[in-house]
């Protein structure tokens, strides 16, 4: 469980293409102090599990189905990206609650700058459109963040001057891929209420 507060930007020291996976080497002194093997550490938003670790680094085996669901795939040898260790049980919930499971992609479409901060416009897939609503949250290559406008295929979010200096969204361009999940509450009622709805028409 996550918070999608990024603790750190990092960055790929090595890929291994595997036949269906991906092998990544990652920096980030912060997120493996006290890491052990078997820990998950969010890689831009995706969960993945720490193989290896040291002198500052570890290495994560992403599978064909991650690579499919996520944009890791496009990351290559010196691509910056957001780490953040999950939740420890007591502290504050600072951003939201983030599992880690990318629901899609989406796609920069444009910047709009401004003097203390940028409002990013973002494609949004049809099949995530209903989960995602103006002031409502969503999670962004890992970072939790408040949706300011939603449409059925795109939706924008503010970045205050910290989100764009220590996180990868201060350097993503329109065209860049970008993770999204949605706020699992928002799946789960869902999910209950069609069950609700078919029980009560049986």
């Amino acid at each position: 469980m996550f918070t999608g507060i990024v603790e750190e930007l990092g960055e790929v020291t090595a890929v291994e293409k595997l036949e269906d996976a991906s092998r990544f080497r990652l920096r980030g002194p912060l997120v493996t102090e006290g890491a052990k093997h078997g820990d998950s550490i969010a890689v831009n938003g995706v969960c993945l599990t720490v193989v290896e670790f040291g002198d500052g680094e570890f290495t994560a085996d992403v599978m064909a189905e991650t690579l499919l669901r996520s944009s890791l795939g496009a990351l290559g040898v010196g691509s910056r990206v957001n780490l953040e260790r999950p939740m420890a049980v007591g502290d504050r919930l600072g951003g939201h609650i983030v599992q880690g499971h990318v629901d899609g992609t989406g796609t920069v479409l444009d910047r709009t700058p401004s003097e203390h901060w940028e409002i990013v416009k973002v494609a949004l897939p049809a099949h995530l459109s209903r989960y995602v609503v103006e002031k409502g949250s969503i999670t962004v290559d890992g970072v939790s963040l408040t949706v300011v406008e939603a449409a059925d295929d795109w939706f924008t979010i503010s970045l205050i001057p910290t989100t764009l200096a220590l996180t990868t969204l201060g350097i993503k361009r329109p065209g860049d891929p970008v993770n999204l999940e949605v706020d699992v509450i928002a799946k789960y009622v869902e999910r209950l209420l069609g069950a609700e709805a078919k029980e009560n028409a049986k």
